[in-house]
């Protein structure tokens, strides 16, 4: 049962991050803390590649900032093409999850 939650949460992390981005641009180990939060297993293994691929499609930007605690930090931000996807996949996740409970009925 636990595989099958870590697929189902690994199929939305994208939305979650877009979500979590959507509020507000946050740092990674703030993204990590609020995905962690809502119950979503996140490592930075997993995190920071798909950040990368995020940015990369166009989804993302970020900033750098310094830190009275170490090196600069990057806090990334939904670019308006990022603003769009998740738009679009907001739509398509209610439009899954009520196709997923219509078969309970």
């Amino acid at each position: 049962m636990e595989n099958v939650r870590a697929q189902m949460r690994k199929g939305v992390l994208e939305l979650c991050i877009l979500r979590v981005l959507g509020r507000q641009e946050a740092y990674a180990s703030d993204l990590l803390n609020d995905l962690r939060k809502a119950d979503m297993l996140v490592v930075e293994g997993t995190l920071y590649p798909l950040l990368t691929r995020m940015k990369n499609a166009g989804w993302l930007d970020y900033r750098w900032e310094e830190s009275k605690s170490g090196p600069p930090r990057k806090y990334y931000r939904l670019t308006d093409q990022g603003q769009g996807i998740l738009m679009d996949l907001n739509r398509e996740w209610i439009a899954f999850t009520d196709a997923v409970a219509s078969l309970s009925h």
